[in-house]
């Protein structure tokens, strides 16, 4: 499936192919929080990063979280959260650990996207006091971080793009 997102102001647009483009997986961490989760979470999609085309890439800034160490030091992630200099869109993260990979935030898709049967809550661990977590009768919940991944929960049941 092409599916096309873009910023708030419209100075980005991008498209890609996604053979996962089911918004299932909420992710309640600090960072997907504080970044761009307006509901107390942010939801990821999968995304080829070959097909991607972008245009307005002069008006993207980068940020590398700041991962706390259990010895009280610093350490910055290497994944690249990519959103919008001009009106601070969040648009995607891309990791260099798979390189194959783009994830935008569904937050920044203007393609209608299939509704998942099922959704995952991951990092509840993380979750600020106040979200209330809607978790319905077939959904998974973790405090960190599931074993399955986007691909293997699209195959499990059925809903590849």
């Amino acid at each position: 499936m092409r599916i096309e997102g873009s910023c708030h102001c419209r100075a980005v647009v991008f498209s890609l192919d996604s053979t996962h483009p089911y918004p299932y997986q909420r992710c309640y961490c600090s960072i997907c929080r504080k970044t761009q989760g307006g509901g107390g979470y942010a939801i990821n999609l999968s995304g080829d990063a070959l097909s991607m085309a972008v245009t307005g890439r002069d008006q993207i800034s980068v940020y590398h979280a700041k991962l706390p160490r259990e010895d009280g030091q610093v350490q910055e992630s290497t994944a690249e959260r990519h959103f919008c200099s001009q009106c601070g869109s969040a648009l995607w993260l891309f990791s260099p650990e798979w390189p194959e990979l783009i994830h935008p935030f569904a937050s920044a898709i203007d393609t209608p996207l299939p509704v998942p049967p099922e959704h995952t809550h991951l990092m509840l661990g993380s979750k600020a006091p106040w979200v209330e977590v809607p978790i319905q009768r077939h959904d998974q919940h973790f405090d960190e971080y599931p074993s399955e991944s986007i691909a293997e929960w699209h195959q499990r049941l059925g809903v590849e793009g």
